[in-house]
């Protein structure tokens, strides 16, 4: 055995005695002392610069069931019965039979009112009231889960819709029930005389219970065929009647995002060309949706989360939408430039919904979903992760000369990376994406600091820790990523945006690890890479003040500076936020020169834990969030602690001074 390891078991020894875990072990070489470190922020004029307005949003992909499932509130799962393809006899699930085969028979067929999406339910019921074959208590029919369970609470009104027909009249019980159907939760009874033509029924819903695993019912104790078709229940009280889930949506607005990049990622782009999003099959009335298998993550959405809703997302965050579009470009396949002008054109039909007049072709389709004025457009990326398929570079120019003509205020994004070597074809900006393990994240942090200082911005859309450091989201990669933040601020004069990746996982769905927001369909919580967001969501368009770190321990800090204003109070704030990402802990002494502090009204916030794989979870949801407190008298000197593993924002409070030119006896007076 050799020196090291020796070292390395007494060491572990010890962390044991001292009960700390095994994970924490693995980023400790050995117990450090108390250790001291200096930072200096310069806060003259001539050292400060403005951060861009744009340089901290959000990524948003129908990933981990975030949209379908997720944000967007829609209980039911398959509601159109298509998600088994448009063959026949389709796959319905989650869709279940309520009795057996003596009482009904339940198959699909293609009678569907709707052209682009044919499938509909039959559903042969047996039984009778006054037949020999007499039907169990509450008739049968067919149920459906939602999402791992509908969430039902007491006092809330759902809107149920859908389509029926039948040859004759018919009597159904729709209802919200327990998960095994024992306890009704609401319940009404639909009756028609003539329903021979397909008939659309809207019932409102009120629940006299709560239930976090329910189901929706549709049952008849009337033999006889009925067909069913797009079946939907929203609850009424999403965020400003849009569709989005409130708690989810609350989540995404405190961080106060810039923007809002969307639809994806992979799920643009498809394994297959026909599975990919295609926007203009993803508006207008969501019955007439035809949805889509989203081959790349596994399921199926009716893209009840569209186009349209995403423009209306970005307008609600009040952010900056990005869209990401199709290069003509899948997994598996490739459009030729030769064959790309239609799919431009599609592109261009897109940007004019998005931004046309409400009297153009497609921005009078917007004017009739209720948007009248166009949404704030200003940035689309071409194509996601693109760049090394050989048909890329001609069909990004295509697009991009057609945009340009189009809409030349309109900022491009190529999927090529432009940090380290000139682009070679043109682009406002260029897309960066970095999956990594914690301490490969942290070391990126300086990633830009050598980074092409001319030419096109870096959009880091898709940063994360990524791996074995990860578990379900633990402090250590949150460490790391603001780490990473931070060396994107400094770096902000060749980084125009950034955005964590994944957004959100549904805790039934667990396609990628880590995520910043965990969720079921009553709970949700942010992971601490969700918390250590908070952090930055103050620095758009802050000033960044030049700080340098010296006798930095085992090299284990990262620093920024910023000046901002608080909106609440009004008041001018520094700001320093320190990443120590090593075991010890750290005396810094801070000196800051160019600005006065008032000694008082200071805050220390502080993202930590024992373990530095320690999780939120649904049990303890904020074991790792931000914690603040009232730091003591304040100078332009002093000295802080730093935890180790820790992340630490310190707000200080700057004097205000105003200066004028007395010029009169009057103004004299007035001043005082």
């Amino acid at each position: 055995m050799d020196m090291d390891s020796s070292r390395s078991i007494c060491c572990s020894l010890l962390l044991v005695l001292l009960g700390i875990s095994i994970q924490y072990q693995c980023f400790a070489s050995e117990i450090d002392a108390d250790q001291t470190a200096l930072l200096l922020v310069n806060a003259s004029e001539a050292s400060a610069r403005k951060m861009p307005d744009t340089l901290f949003g959000i990524f948003f992909e129908e990933i981990n069931h975030a949209g379908a499932g997720g944000l967007w509130a829609e209980l039911v799962c398959n509601r159109g019965f298509e998600s088994g393809g448009p063959s026949t006899p389709s796959y319905i699930g989650p869709w279940s039979i309520i009795g057996n085969d003596s009482s009904v028979i339940i198959s699909t067929d293609l009678s569907s009112c709707f052209d682009r999406n044919k499938v509909a339910l039959r559903v042969e019921v047996l039984c009778d009231n006054g037949d020999a074959n007499i039907c169990p208590d509450g008739g049968v029919g067919v149920y459906n889960p939602g999402f791992w369970g509908m969430n039902i609470e007491y006092g809330k009104n759902y809107k149920l819709v859908f389509y029926v027909h039948s040859d004759e009249p018919i009597n159904l019980s729709v209802a919200l029930t327990s998960s095994n159907g024992l306890n009704k939760l609401a319940t009404k009874t639909v009756v028609a005389d003539n329903v021979s033509n397909w008939t659309k029924v809207s019932v409102l819903l009120e629940a006299e219970g709560t239930d976090s695993n329910s189901r929706l019912e549709l049952r008849s104790t009337t033999k006889g065929v009925i067909w069913f078709d797009q079946v939907s229940l929203m609850p009424l009280d999403t965020y400003n009647g849009d569709g989005f889930r409130k708690d989810l949506f609350g989540m995404l607005k405190d961080l106060k995002p810039a923007f809002i990049r969307f639809p994806g990622g992979c799920f643009v782009e498809g394994e297959r060309l026909k599975n990919a999003f295609w926007w203009n099959e993803t508006i207008g009335p969501w019955e007439k949706r035809p949805g889509h298998f989203g081959d790349v993550w596994g399921y199926w959405t009716d893209d009840g989360l569209g186009h349209f809703e995403f423009l209306q997302l970005a307008e609600d965050l009040g952010a900056l939408p990005i869209w990401v579009f199709n290069s003509g470009i899948s997994h598996k396949e490739q459009v030729d430039t030769s064959d790309i002008l239609p799919f431009v054109q599609d592109i261009l039909d897109g940007l004019e919904f998005a931004r046309g007049a409400p009297n153009s072709t497609w921005g009078s389709v917007r004017a009739t979903l209720g948007h009248l004025e166009p949404f704030d457009l200003r940035y689309v990326a071409i194509g996601n992760e693109d760049c090394n398929y050989s048909k890329y570079r001609g069909n990004y120019l295509k697009f991009y000369s057609a945009i340009k003509e189009a809409y030349p205020d309109i900022k491009i994004i190529s999927n090529c990376d432009g940090s380290s070597k000139v682009l070679d074809h043109p682009a406002d900006l260029y897309d960066f994406h970095i999956y990594a393990s914690a301490s490969e994240i942290f070391s990126n942090a300086s990633r830009f600091d050598d980074a092409l200082r001319s030419g096109p911005k870096a959009f880091i859309s898709e940063y994360a820790v990524h791996g074995n450091d990860t578990g379900k989201g633990s402090l250590l990669a949150a460490l790391a990523e603001a780490a990473f933040l931070i060396g994107a601020e400094k770096n902000s004069d060749v980084i125009e945006m950034a955005s964590y990746a994944p957004l959100f996982v549904n805790d039934k769905d667990w396609t990628w690890t880590a995520d910043a927001i965990v969720f079921t369909s009553s709970q949700a919580y942010g992971t601490p890479s969700y918390w250590m967001q908070h952090f930055f969501k103050e620095s758009n368009g802050a000033t960044l003040l030049t700080s340098t770190l010296q006798a930095n321990p085992s090299n284990a800090l990262m620093a920024s500076a910023i000046t901002w204003q608080n909106e609440t109070d009004n008041n001018n704030y520094l700001r320093i936020k320190v990443v120590n990402f090593g075991s010890s802990r750290v005396t810094l002494n801070i000196s800051i020169s160019g600005l006065s502090l008032q000694s008082s009204g200071a805050t220390k916030t502080i993202l930590t834990s024992s373990n530095v794989m320690d999780e939120n979870s649904f049990t303890d949801p904020k074991k790792i969030s931000p914690v603040k407190t009232m730091l003591g008298e304040v100078s332009e000197n002093m000295d802080v602690t730093l935890l180790p593993y820790s992340f630490t924002s310190f707000d200080l409070l700057r004097k205000s001074i105003s200066i004028r030119t007395v010029t009169t006896v009057s103004d004299l007076e007035s001043s005082f």
